[in-house]
């Protein structure tokens, strides 16, 4: 069998073109698209989507795409297996050619059909037997849309190609018929169907696991006739074919002499699942049919009787609760009726009506909810959802609902999930543990987070409980120690899951990887929950008791400073606003999460910040130059959602305004900031003037707090101590994962964790704080921003001299610095009673300590030396592991650090302190790449120069690389400052120059910097600025179409991404002209992105002057011309009055000179349009 990760990638290329195929078709049909249409009307009146027009049409598409590759691979499979006795694709041995004759002769008899009807062929057969009926009836998404003819040849093509050994490329044949295989497609086939609906599959052992947890149980307290299993989040089936090979073996022991087609049926009669992913349902009904037939003993399709199983597409969230709350009475909206056509409305309510089934298993999807409607949708059906609640919430809720609630008449249904462990720590999880699994009879929660668990990349854990009273005052917990070491060769014997699967029915027992307790219920009654093991618990309680006041207390506000709601429009890079004419006045530093580290605001980034010094919202005409620019992301803007669940434009606020901005009256102008996602605790004092991101929440203090009182927070807050509070309260975001999927969690101090104000606000402070070593850190800090400032200052040229000297007193204030942190923790560890003696040093003698010299580093490296630990964290961190302490340093000091030693290898509760995931990582940028940036910077400003980009007459000019090297050559400061950058002497001007500038560049024209199928999102932006020019020209347009956001898989190279982002925005420095090159001069063509559009129009129109009088072939022009008609609306929105300068209308002027230029070439408007760059062709490799 041939089922190889190659099949999944061909034919998720497949699935592409089919897709192109659909859109193409659909567009062509009037009638269907209307249907189409009105379907789409009908969701939006049900509430069953928010999607605008375009999405929900593309993911129709996708999902018929799918549909229709899909059932292919059935048909292939049932082939190759001789499951079925005719042939349509091809197969092995005699029966390709089989297939071949049986096409013929179904085309000499219907030659006026083509190779659709034929692949159809293949989908009436299996229609036509009752054991396959299912795959393929009105409910499928492939009776939605078919694709061409010709797109069917190319769907029979694929299946029929040959390797290069002569046999088939891809061959399904399994002597034993194993249906994984579909589970792997079932999760790749679509990026875009993985994405939109978190497909993920579930390993076997975790299914295993948790169906002993719950399946077992419930049958030892009831019969097996009757008994019911549900999966409301099915996806490919893998608890359903768990399920069902049990209580096919069940029903096997209890009636040995039931025939096997009643006993096969007796268990699929126990088996329900939903899934609102439809080719997720088309797979787990295949396998589950397969599974039947298997076991029945049967080997054919074509005879196997029908097998009713109960797997149908739908929201589980949706039916089956919906209907009910609309029993006898309708809102009017039509949502107690609509269904999709691919949904069975009716077979959806009696599979999900609550209250029915003995266990309820599934892993729910763990993303949010981005539909806007759905989302309101389901808080208005499940209480617990809470802010921004993942879908763990509600379908947590759904589980149980859907269980038997227990009394005296039955035993209570069981229920059982691995789920994202999101809820335990983040906000939106309050409801869902104190209102609701408190009020249950939760049995198990197991922390999963650190097992090796293939696609899960998301930190997870399991619950096991019963839809009933809670029973007893204790819950058996599996609390996670330590996270999986490595890969394991297989990940049902990884150390984690082994560990919790041989253990979780043993309270007391711990090892390395987990500790099994008995928790009072109580404990997990309030939010959030911390599953840590080991000495944790102690350390938590220890520092609990040192609590004086809680952070909260004294603070006037800890939260976000505000949100923009549109970074891509109001973010900008350096110069930006400049470039541009941008006024200034309107723009601040922003500060972000990721550039909050380590005592330092690393990098700000100007950004559009219309507000008085009271946050009082200033008028757009202030800003005519802003104004311009917000202009095109207008519609954009207007339509973000307000908290009313309005948009902008509804409410009549101003489109152009910050999403959220609380005034802060009577707060300090002093400003603590942390990093919202890290690894570790960053916090930074900033003294004012800047504004801040979400990923970059303050803590205000009361107006007239001194620089004294927050130094003293901000030293606390670094510590160690804190680190440790924070991770225990805070939820784990996970790191990456690996080619499986899964979590890496080798290196614990690599787990992102999300510290949020709300949890902040109950940060314990000690009786007394001390400023002095966080007033040393923060000036330490400052200084070091000072080095790099200079090396990038404008009004002097860096040399090897400077920037050595640079480097070594940067790497001097470090090593200061890291000593100073170590004084940092280990007073802190006395302050919170973690320590009885005072284990610090008298700074003003403190040696320097390079990153790999600390105490726990000392203790890590012998560890390291004996074979106990990797090197990870040194190797990582560019140190080098020592095993003695330095014998340069004071010999007090030394013999502290020996102390410091002792403590950590003999205490428990300190030992676990001093950890890589609670010590901070000085994992910072190297010096070689900030110089690189800083010294970029320098050449890319002065290369922006005016005098490169208007000639002496002031007129705007492209310049080649080759121009732009003649003229820089002559300033040795630059080429000195270039030859600095490029690490070399005698540099080629025209090479190096490219080797700078091409990543700074954009191309003129859409079909340059866009891929194909991106340039439908442009063309719904044109139709939207067209629509917004007529609608500022008095024109009652109606509402206007929100263009779709673009990502970077739409960008033809990812520095175009890197400068453009979700909304297209310009933002780089220069304009690429490809293939405008002159004869003389082959070097990359360039303008300037500071020139307004007229300025861009006349530089390219001079040029096509140029290349015209060079001999430029009409094809080479043909873009050109299509740059200019692309820039026309533009120069003719922002230049249509009289410009003193030209003495005439430059709009005008630009629509004749595209007219007469367009004229001359002889090529139509619509041509100009679909002009495309020419496909790139790989040369051959000369012999040697």
């Amino acid at each position: 069998m041939t089922a190889t990760p190659q099949l999944t990638a061909d034919l998720q290329k497949l699935v592409l073109e089919v897709e192109d195929d659909l859109r193409a078709r659909l567009e062509a049909d009037p009638e269907r698209s209307r249907d189409w249409h009105e379907e789409h009307r009908q969701a939006m009146r049900a509430r069953r989507t928010a999607m605008a027009w375009t999405t929900w049409r593309d993911d129709r598409i996708v999902q018929a795409a799918v549909s229709w590759v899909l059932t292919t691979v059935f048909a292939r499979f049932a082939e190759d297996n001789e499951l079925v006795g005719p042939t349509w694709f091809t197969g092995p041995g005699e029966r390709r050619h089989h297939a071949v004759e049986a096409q013929q002769a179904f085309f000499r008899e219907h030659p006026e059909l083509t190779d659709r009807e034929w692949i159809e062929e293949s989908f009436r057969h299996l229609r036509s037997h009752p054991a396959t009926a299912g795959l393929v009836d009105d409910h499928a998404w492939l009776r939605l849309i078919s694709p061409s003819g010709q797109m069917a040849t190319r769907i029979i093509e694929f299946w029929r190609r040959l390797g290069d050994d002569g046999a088939l490329a891809h061959d399904l044949t399994d002597p034993v018929l194993s249906t994984r295989f579909l589970g792997d497609l079932y999760q790749d086939l679509s990026e875009h169907a993985r994405e939109t609906f978190a497909l993920l599959q579930t390993p076997e052992f975790v299914e295993e696991f948790i169906l002993d947890q719950t399946l077992t149980p419930a049958l030892d307290e009831r019969p097996l006739e009757g008994f019911k299993l549900i999966d409301p989040t099915c996806g490919s089936g893998h608890f359903l074919l768990g399920a069902f090979t049990r209580f096919n073996d069940l029903w096997a022991q209890k009636a040995p002499s039931m025939g096997a087609r009643e006993r096969v049926q007796k268990a699929l009669e126990s088996v329900y699942g939903v899934d609102i992913n439809a080719f997720a349902v088309a797979v787990a009904r295949f396998r589950l049919t397969i599974a039947a037939m298997q076991a029945c003993g049967e080997r054919s399709l074509d005879t196997a009787d029908a097998f009713d199983i109960h797997v149908e597409t739908g929201d589980s969230l949706i039916h089956g609760k919906a209907e009910d709350m609309f029993e006898g009475f309708s809102d009017g909206t039509g949502a107690d009726l609509f269904a999709y056509a691919t949904e069975d409305q009716q077979a959806l309510k009696e599979i999900l009506t609550p209250g029915q089934y003995d266990v309820v298993v599934g892993n729910p999807p763990y993303i949010t909810v981005k539909d806007k409607t759905l989302n309101e949708r389901y808080r208005e059906l499940y209480r617990t959802c809470k802010g921004k609640y993942a879908m763990t919430v509600p379908f947590m809720e759904r589980f149980f609902e859907l269980a038997k609630r227990g009394s005296s008449h039955q035993p209570a249904g069981w229920t059982g999930q691995i789920t994202s462990n999101s809820f335990m720590k983040r906000e939106f999880g309050s409801k869902i543990i104190e209102d609701f699994l408190s009020q249950l009879d939760l049995r198990s929660v197991i922390d999963t987070s650190g097992a090796y668990i293939p696609g899960h990349g998301t930190p997870t854990v399991i619950l096991v409980g019963r839809n009933d009273r809670p029973q007893s005052g204790i819950v058996r917990a599996v609390l996670g120690i330590r996270g999986e070491p490595g890969r394991p060769a297989d990940a049902s014997r990884g150390l984690v899951w082994a560990s919790i699967s041989a253990h979780v029915g043993d309270p007391g027992y711990e090892d390395e990887w987990v500790s099994v307790v008995d928790l009072e219920r109580q404990v997990l009654a309030a939010h959030p929950w911390s599953l840590t093991g080991g000495s944790a618990p102690a350390v938590a309680g220890r520092i609990e008791a040192a609590r004086h006041s809680n952070l909260g207390d004294i603070t006037y506000r800890i939260g976000v400073f505000g949100i923009m709601g549109a970074d891509d429009a109001m973010m900008l890079e350096d110069g930006v606003a400049e470039r541009t004419d941008r006024e200034t006045s309107a723009v601040s530093a922003l500060v972000v999460g990721d550039r909050v580290r380590d005592f330092s605001i690393t990098e700000t980034y100007p950004t559009w910040f219309p507000y008085t010094e009271n946050h009082a919202l200033r008028r757009i005409d202030e800003f005519p130059g802003w104004g311009r620019h917000l202009w095109r992301v207008r519609t954009e803007l207007g339509n973000r959602a307000t908290f009313s669940k309005q948009t902008y434009f509804t409410e009549g606020r101003p489109f152009y305004e910050w999403h959220q901005l609380p005034k802060d009256i009577g707060v300090s102008k002093l400003t603590l900031t942390f990093a919202f996602v890290a690894t570790h605790n960053h916090f930074v004092l900033d003294r004012g003037g800047k504004v801040f991101k979400q990923s970059a929440p303050v803590v205000k203090l009361p107006e007239g707090a001194t620089e004294e009182e927050h130094l003293a927070l901000l030293g606390v807050l670094n510590s160690a101590v804190a680190c440790f509070w924070l991770k225990q309260n805070s939820h784990n975001k996970g790191s990456t994962v690996d080619s499986k999927g899964a979590r890496q969690t080798q290196v614990p101090w690599e787990n992102f964790y999300e510290f949020t104000g709300t949890t902040l606000k109950d940060f314990p402070l000690p009786s007394h704080l001390d400023a002095r070593l966080a007033a040393s850190l923060d000036g330490l800090a400052q200084q070091r921003q000072e080095i790099t400032g200079r090396l990038a200052a404008g009004d002097q040229v860096p040399d090897v001299s400077s920037t050595a000297g640079c480097a070594d007193r940067d790497a001097s204030l470090r090593r200061r610095m890291v000593a100073l942190q170590e004084e940092l923790d280990w007073e802190n560890y006395a302050v919170y009673g973690l320590l009885n003696d005072t284990l610090t040093f008298d700074t003003a003698r403190l040696p320097e300590v390079a990153p790999g010299q600390r105490a726990f580093e000392i203790v890590m490296a012998r560890k390291v030396a004996t074979g106990e630990l990797d090197s990870a964290w040194f190797t990582r961190h560019g140190s080098t592991p020592i095993t003695d302490i330095p014998q340069d340093w004071p010999q007090d000091y030394r013999e502290l650090v020996q102390r410091r030693i002792d403590v950590i290898e003999s205490d428990r509760m300190i030992n676990l302190l001093e950890r890589p995931e609670y010590k901070r990582r000085w994992a910072e940028e190297p010096w070689e790449k900030r110089q690189e940036r800083a010294l970029r910077g320098w050449l890319l400003d002065r290369i922006e120069a005016r005098e490169h980009w208007f000639d002496r007459q002031g007129r705007p000019s492209v310049r080649s690389i080759g121009q732009l090297a003649d003229a820089l050559g002559r300033h040795q400061d630059f080429v000195s400052v270039l030859e600095l950058w490029a690490g070399q002497r005698d540099v080629d001007l025209v090479a190096t120059l490219t080797k700078l500038l091409i990543d700074e560049a954009v191309p003129y024209l859409a079909a340059c910097r866009l891929k194909e199928p991106a340039l439908r999102k442009w063309e719904a932006w044109k139709t939207t600025w067209d629509l917004q020019r007529r609608e500022d020209a008095g024109e009652d347009v109606g509402q206007i179409p929100v263009p779709p956001k673009y990502t970077t898989a739409d960008f033809r190279k990812q520095s175009y991404w890197s400068h453009r982002g979700k909304l297209d925005v310009p933002k780089e420095r220069f304009i690429v002209y490809p293939g405008a090159e002159l004869s003389t001069d082959r070097s990359m063509l360039l303008g300037w992105a500071g020139w307004n559009h007229a300025e861009q129009f006349l530089a390219l129109a001079s040029h096509m002057d140029r290349m015209i009088a060079d001999g430029a072939e009409d094809d080479r022009l043909v873009p050109v011309l299509a740059g200019l008609h692309e820039l026309l609306p533009w120069v003719q929105q922002w230049h249509a009055e009289l410009d003193p300068a030209y003495g005439v209308s430059l709009g005008d002027f630009a629509a004749q000179e595209v007219e007469q230029r367009r004229a001359r070439l002889g090529v139509a408007l619509d041509d100009l349009v679909a002009w495309r760059p020419p496909k790139a062709t790989r040369g051959r490799k000369k012999a040697s």
